[in-house]
């Protein structure tokens, strides 16, 4: 019995004393990592309130909802968010298309995201951009207007990259046009696949942008099989990436985000969970 106070009194102490030294590593501030729900799109499809549960049960803090939730009627996405509230789930951000940066759209948009208690809402794809830079420049303004009127109820836009916008045009990529022309509480949500498979460093965009990578999609990338590597499985420099989301992004919470892999859409988000807790801490 004596044996074993001491042996649990010296643990005890050991751990007390590594305590801040740990908390030192994986820094000060805790950031949830959640999942862009595209990841279980089949599954979500045939029964969203049971895909909820089981992502809740693998560990993800947050989601991501994507386009369809825009079809929802308020009745249905205050279900949605006793099912969040009951798992102790967050929704952060949602993936929306130009409707819902559109005057006619842009109430509804408001209204769901309020409902889910959001922060952002994203614009996943700018669609068809004619004109050169003007055109993004187009891009820009309508997350602005959008952005203003987002502001009034709490919320604010953010913008999905693609591989599109780190291809330069003129010598310029349109994804620094965005930045440099709008407002600076719009958030530039990284997907750090799409920027690697276009050549670009994730790292020097992040010190570039500081304050502004508020969210990012965690997919990795790799020459071979593209976007269907799990998690810490490409090229991504993951432990660069969040030093910098860290210590001058802004970051505010993680996302995974799988197309596919070889492996089931739920056993590859957990898989890609694990990988990244192993990573991360």
């Amino acid at each position: 019995m004596g044996t074993y106070d001491t042996w649990s009194r010296r643990s005890f102490l050991t751990l007390i004393a590594a305590a801040p030294i740990a908390a030192a590593a994986a820094g000060d501030k805790h950031i949830p990592v959640g999942l862009e729900l595209f990841s279980v799109r089949d599954d979500l499809q045939k029964d969203l309130m049971a895909t909820l549960d089981s992502v809740a049960k693998m560990g993800y803090e947050c989601v991501e909802f994507f386009a369809p939730y825009y079809e929802w009627t308020s009745d249905y996405a205050k279900q949605v968010r006793k099912k969040l509230d009951d798992l102790g789930v967050r929704c952060y951000s949602t993936h929306n298309g130009l409707q819902s940066f559109a005057p006619e759209g842009l109430g509804k948009a408001v209204e769901l995201n309020k409902i889910l208690g959001a922060r952002y809402i994203v614009l996943a794809h700018p669609g068809t951009v004619n004109g050169g830079l003007d055109g993004w420049k187009t891009v820009a303004e309508t997350l602005n207007k959008a952005n203003e009127t987002m502001a009034h109820h709490g919320l604010h836009a953010g913008y999905h990259n693609h591989d599109l916008e780190w291809k330069p045009i003129d010598g310029q990529k349109p994804i620094e046009v965005l930045a440099a022309n709008t407002d600076k509480n719009i958030m530039l949500q990284l997907d750090v696949g799409t920027c690697l498979e276009a050549g670009s460093d994730p790292v020097a965009w992040i010190n570039a942008n500081p304050g502004r990578i508020r969210s990012l999609h965690l997919k990795d990338w790799s020459p071979d099989k593209g976007y269907k590597v799990l998690f810490g499985e490409g090229v991504a420099p993951w432990k660069k990436i969040f030093a910098a989301a860290e210590a001058k992004g802004g970051v505010e919470y993680y996302l995974i985000e799988q197309e596919g892999s070889a492996y089931p859409e739920m056993e590859t988000a957990d898989r890609c969970l694990v990988a990244f807790k192993n990573l991360r801490g």
